[in-house]
């Protein structure tokens, strides 16, 4: 008897597994390197557009994904 370790996420955490995924992508497709330099600049960017009230919209989500980005790089 087989036993399938797979690991699957509940449906609410699909979105983080999904972005998780898209950025491991992203990290095998260009280096780890230049995956934590792409996430600096998307991080820093985000910074500047949250400045503003209505840029804070775009910019959070942004360098939210500069910061995961980074950290898969990292790992």
């Amino acid at each position: 008897m087989t036993t399938h370790n797979k690991h699957h996420a509940a449906w609410y955490l699909w979105p983080f597994v999904a972005l998780w995924k898209l950025l491991a992508i992203i990290v095998e497709m260009t280096g780890r390197l230049v995956a934590m330099i792409i996430g600096i600049v998307l991080m820093i960017v985000g910074v500047l557009i949250s400045l503003t009230i209505i840029g804070a919209i775009v910019g959070v989500p942004l360098a939210i994904v500069g910061l995961l980005l980074f950290i898969k790089g990292i790992f």
